[in-house]
């Protein structure tokens, strides 16, 4: 299991480039983002190059996938961001979905997916990949359409295409779902990237109740390749918890 840094919940007073170095020198040799718009994206591949750190995710402009009177303002974020993915050599897309418009589910489920297939060219073109990650609506993000692991796997297979996938965060499926290692183990076809915190508190893996030696050496062993997010706020200083992470984890 590659351990992955996602940079805003670690270094949030230090500019991108000095954060990439910095992560190198920890041992890790992957990171990701949120906001690309923030970047010196030439500046930002150069360090990752220079360090061999891979540059896994950042995320999409807009997140608005269950209604149709944003649809094209969501594909016209994607391709940006699309271009400043390759730009950067970053491989793959986060998108969160948006809101419950209130509508049959039924009704917005479909329009997720006829918003992808309707995405394939501009992936297809840019041979990243977008990750659809459900997110629990009990804690951090209420009213959010997808909370469901089940469903977006269902998502992906209806889309039936390789550049669509999911990122399954262990700490909103603890919440929303449980059942971790199963959901992860028997959908893998769908997965292409975990995020990981404890819970309660999303904080650091050690300190939630789920045991995260046991998760990811079910998920190594069942054949996951991908890496995963340390996506939490550090109780610890930042430096030292991702040292902890790296000793416990990696």
């Amino acid at each position: 299991m590659r351990l992955c840094v996602p940079v805003p919940c670690f270094f949030k007073d230090v500019d991108f480039v000095t954060a990439v170095h910095k992560i190198k020198e920890l041992g890790f040799d992957a990171l990701e983002t949120y906001n690309w718009k923030a970047l010196d994206l030439d500046a930002v591949r150069h360090a990752c190059e220079e360090t061999g750190v891979e540059f896994m995710s950042m995320c999409t402009t807009e997140f608005c996938l269950t209604d149709t009177a944003k649809r094209q303002d969501w594909l016209n974020g994607l391709k940006e961001s699309c271009a400043a993915a390759n730009k950067v050599g970053a491989k793959r897309l986060i998108t969160q979905l948006g809101n419950d418009t209130g509508a049959p589910r039924a009704e917005q489920h479909q329009n997720i997916v006829d918003t992808l297939k309707m995405a394939k060219p501009i992936l297809e073109d840019s041979g990243v990949t977008i990750m659809l990650e459900p997110l629990n609506t009990l804690v951090n993000h209420p009213n959010h359409y997808l909370w469901s692991s089940i469903e977006g796997f269902e998502i992906v297979h209806e889309v039936d295409h390789p550049l669509v996938k999911i990122v399954y965060d262990i700490y909103h499926q603890q919440i929303m779902e449980g059942n971790i290692i199963p959901n992860i183990t028997n959908n893998l076809d769908c997965i292409a990237h975990l995020h990981s915190a404890g819970h309660p508190g999303r904080n650091e893996l050690q300190y939630g109740e789920n045991d995260y030696k046991v998760i990811f050496a079910a998920v190594d062993k069942a054949g996951y390749t991908g890496a995963c997010g340390l996506e939490y706020r550090p109780l610890m200083d930042p430096i030292e918890s991702l040292k902890e992470a790296k000793r416990i984890y990696g």
